[in-house]
Order: C-alpha cells, then sequence, then structure tokens
C-alpha cells in the first residue's frame, strides 16, 4: 500500500493543532475562573530539566506547519530564537497554524512525496524523504509536544481529559 501523504500530514496536524486550542482555551477558563494570571503556566515544566509550556507549544507548531514548510523547502531546522508570547500568543500562533494548514491543497502536499528534506542541526544534517521525516521524526515529535503540553494544564489542576487531548476525531460516519 502506497502512502498519501496528504493523509499521512494534514488531517493529523489539524486534529492536534484544534485540539490543543481547545486545551489552552480551557486553561485560560481555569485560570480565569481563579482570578490567577494564565502566563504563570509559560514557564511550568514536567521536570527541572525539561523545556517551559511555551516552548510546547511552539514546537506542536514547529512539527506541523513548520514540518510542511521544510517539506515544501527541502529542509527542516528546528525554529530558533521563539519569540516571547503570552499565552493568548501562543493561542493565536495555534490558530494560525492551523488556518494556513486548512488552506493547503491535497494536491500540493502529495507533490511532495518521495522528494529529499535534509534536516539540520548545528552538529549535522540528517537526510530523509518526506515521508520518511515525516512518520519517523516530526509525527512522533508533534505528539510529544502536544503531550507535554497537555500534561502540563493538567498537572496545573485545568480539567482536561483525553477526548480534549484527541481533538475531533475522523470517523466513518
Amino acid at each position: 500500500m502506497s502512502i498519501c501523504l496528504y493523509e499521512a500530514s494534514i488531517p493529523g496536524y489539524l486534529q492536534v493543532l484544534d485540539a490543543l486550542g481547545v486545551v489552552m482555551t480551557k486553561g485560560a477558563e481555569h485560570y480565569a475562573a481563579r482570578d490567577e494570571d494564565v502566563d504563570t503556566v509559560l514557564e511550568t515544566r514536567l521536570h527541572e530539566t525539561m523545556l517551559p509550556f511555551s516552548y510546547q507549544v511552539h514546537f506542536v507548531v514547529a512539527h506541523s506547519l513548520g514540518a510542511f514548510e521544510g517539506m515544501k523547502a527541502g529542509l527542516f531546522t528546528p525554529p530558533k530564537n521563539l519569540p516571547e508570547l503570552d499565552y493568548a500568543g501562543l493561542q493565536a500562533r495555534v490558530a494560525d497554524a492551523a488556518d494556513t494548514l486548512r488552506a493547503v491543497s491535497e494536491e500540493e502536499v502529495n507533490a511532495l512525496a518521495g522528494k529529499p528534506l535534509v534536516f539540520r542541526l548545528s552538529s549535522g544534517e540528517f537526510p530523509f524523504t518526506t515521508e520518511g521525516f515525516l512518520l519517523s521524526f516530526s509525527l512522533p515529535n508533534l505528539h510529544f509536544h502536544a503531550t507535554t503540553a497537555y500534561a502540563l494544564l493538567r498537572m496545573q489542576g485545568v480539567a482536561i481529559g483525553k477526548l480534549d487531548y484527541l481533538g475531533p476525531l475522523r470517523t466513518s460516519s
């Protein structure tokens, strides 16, 4: 069975971005109901050696919209110099990424199948095909960062559950 690059990427990206949008809205509501500043969660970490909530959200965008842009360019580099955004700014970034990806055509994505893609770090380069990059690197990272953002809000007492994390399912009916 051959892979349809569009089906393997864009609908999943949108599912994660839309779910994160809902989870973040519930996070903002949680803090507002307690008359607390939601921006205090931005530097929250699961462990001192892990990166904070704000980073997790930035990297959900990097491994969705940024991954698609990398596939088009044939080059993906982790974003550097991330903008310091408040919680509302991060919410807008997630929504903007989803809106941009909704406008991408199936033909545009599928035309990238089999193309070379280089993942570049300061320490070296890793050659991929678009499919290899998507399936073995970018999608696992997308889910890692989305799960971590979810866990950080849950750890703060936000009333969210698995269905919030999963977002809109692509059921057959």
